[in-house]
């Protein structure tokens, strides 16, 4: 079982910021192979029309340590994303 916390999470129409705390043990592929997984089997399982399309997500994704910065700092930061154009 992969133990993934989401702190922060926001949608837009084509991408998705995520604040993950995850043990170092994890690795963030595996991480996104899960979360991507998941979400693919859900979303097709409520919206039926979903289950024609070949893929819901793309094979690529971004991963970054949080380092030196606040995890109250990377909150705000994908909180903001909403209100961004």
């Amino acid at each position: 079982m992969l133990k993934v916390e989401i702190i922060s999470i926001e949608i837009d129409q084509d991408h998705a910021h995520l604040f993950l705390n995850a043990l170092p043990t994890c690795s963030p592929a595996d991480i996104m192979a899960k979360i991507k997984g998941v979400t693919s089997k859900r979303l097709r399982e409520e919206f039926t029309h979903l289950a024609y399309l070949p893929s819901l997500w793309i094979r690529s994704y971004f991963v970054s340590t949080a380092g030196n910065v606040s995890s109250e700092a990377i909150k705000r930061y994908v909180e903001q994303q909403k209100t961004r154009g």
